[in-house]
């Protein structure tokens, strides 16, 4: 069930990261996720493709697409949990896609958005989809899993092999 609107722009990164070849194009990354351990390995897998941030919940999350597309530097991949305090990652999602569209960009347009959650339920995957987001994965999650959606999102995870597990936590 994914739905694969436009391919993300890919742009040079502006901040360096050692293991990235700086002559690359590489993707602004966010990823939002309250769990410590599930952030760490998940940006440690991500930043092989770019610059990642992080968030660690749905509000930190807004406020850094907010001053990302101030910045004119948006985000090509968010990952959003959904189970989060301060704002949950469906609330995050709705507000990232109106701060995306004030912004002028058409559906379509914005970040590839992947939600990363337990939730496995008909109720939280359709609510994901019906807010925008085009890819839902559910922990814990395994290397060649994310590798599969970033393809599938037409973006290229060909920096990312193996399947060891990402997070298997249970939130």
């Amino acid at each position: 069930m994914i739905l694969v609107l436009k391919t993300a722009k890919q742009r040079r990164c502006p901040y360096p990261n050692p293991d990235l070849d700086h002559g690359a194009m590489t993707m602004r990354i966010l990823v939002t996720e309250d769990d410590f351990t599930s952030r760490h390995v998940l940006t440690g897998l991500l930043s092989r493709l770019g610059h990642c941030d992080v968030a660690v919940d749905g509000r930190e999350a807004v406020s850094a697409v907010s001053i990302s597309l101030k910045q004119k530097e948006p985000y090509d991949l968010i990952c959003l949990d959904i189970m989060m305090p301060n704002m949950n990652g469906q609330e995050a999602l709705a507000r990232i896609r109106e701060l995306e569209s004030e912004a002028g960009m058409q559906p379509g347009d914005g970040a590839k958005v992947m939600m990363t959650t337990a939730l496995n339920d008909s109720r939280n995957i359709l609510q994901a989809f019906n807010g925008q987001c085009e890819a839902y994965l559910v922990k814990p999650i395994t290397r060649a899993r994310l590798v599969e959606q970033i393809r599938l999102l037409g973006l290229d995870p060909s920096p990312l092999q193996a399947t060891e597990s990402v997070s298997g936590t249970s939130k």
